[in-house]
């Protein structure tokens, strides 16, 4: 008996969370997890050549701004496929 209780209770919250799905009307996908990260600055090391340093800066903004590039075609080809849905 209880088994069947249980059966019921899953069967519940799987009919529930369809149905808050379906009237939340869009299921976006997961947002990528190398959008989610932070690109750390180039370590500065005593005595190391300013030179050395702001090539590694750079480096790290180039990571950056690629990243920040495939979060903005990221949310491109969702808003896009999802232009049509109100």
């Amino acid at each position: 008996m209880i088994s069947a209780g249980c059966s019921s209770t899953e069967r519940l919250n799987r009919a529930a969370t369809a149905q808050g799905q379906a009237k939340a009307g869009v299921i976006l996908p997961a947002l990528p997890d190398d959008l989610r990260k932070l690109e750390p600055h180039a370590s500065v090391t005593e005595g190391q050549p300013v030179i050395s340093i702001l090539a590694r800066e750079r480096q790290a903004l180039e990571r950056a701004n690629a990243r920040q590039s495939r979060t903005v075609q990221f949310y491109d080809s969702i808003k896009t496929k999802f232009e049509g849905t109100p």
